[in-house]
């Protein structure tokens, strides 16, 4: 597997900072596993995806599966800083507009805490 994820959970912040690739497989999985362990307890799940060197089809299905999971329990989601290439993803297939995204991850958690339905 060849994803990295760095956890930050503090009082209801859930900060996800990834590495490497999302894509279809076991980084997918690995990514969707732990986050849905750890976001009941958040209110804020911030996926940091700078560092984000492949991204394919499932990795945009598992961001959608992410933001349906934490809008299921309440929470706003937020992306920082996407790669060039997770960027081109996001504009390419629209979903730029669904997601609330920020340059830098002072501006995510300086931000208000989103909307959340």
């Amino acid at each position: 597997m060849k994803l990295s994820l760095e956890i930050y959970a503090n009082d209801d912040v859930l900060m996800v900072s990834c590495k490497g690739r999302v894509v279809y497989g076991g980084e997918t999985a690995a990514l969707s596993t732990k986050v849905a362990e750890l976001l009941p307890r958040s209110r804020q799940l911030v996926l940091e995806l700078s560092q984000v060197e492949t991204f394919d089809g499932a990795g945009l299905g598992e961001l959608m599966f992410l933001f349906s999971l934490a809008r299921t329990h309440g929470c706003a989601m937020k992306l920082v800083a996407p790669s060039p290439r997770v960027r081109a993803l996001l504009e390419l297939t629209n979903l730029h507009t669904v997601f609330e995204i920020h340059s830098t991850l002072d501006d995510a958690m300086l931000s208000p805490h989103g909307q959340v339905a």
